[in-house]
């Protein structure tokens, strides 16, 4: 996946409320079959939470995680960073996961 904007709730970036504190699952991809291929739940948590404990890992291993959003949403790493870069991004967590 790109680098798009995020499109939760059928909105453009910054159009829409995210749900920060919705709850998630941080999955791990295997096999190299995409997000959803083998999938194995690492943690649950806010989607901030997932989102900051993704940008927090080395950058060459991001790609190697999604987040499944209740909701059935699923994103993969160009989503997670688009919602980082996000200027309503919860600062509590940028500030404990710096990357």
């Amino acid at each position: 996946m790109s680098d798009n904007p995020t499109t939760i709730q059928a909105g453009p970036a910054g159009a829409a409320r995210v749900g920060w504190d919705d709850a998630a699952q941080l999955h791990k991809c295997e096999d190299g079959g995409g997000i959803f291929h083998r999938f194995k739940t690492i943690r649950n948590g806010s989607l901030a939470e997932l989102v900051a404990f993704v940008m927090s890992l080395p950058e060459d291993q991001q790609d190697d995680y999604g987040i499944l959003k209740e909701g059935d949403h699923r994103m993969k790493i160009g989503e997670i960073r688009n919602l980082w870069r996000r200027d309503d991004f919860p600062a509590e967590h940028k500030t404990a996961h710096r990357s």
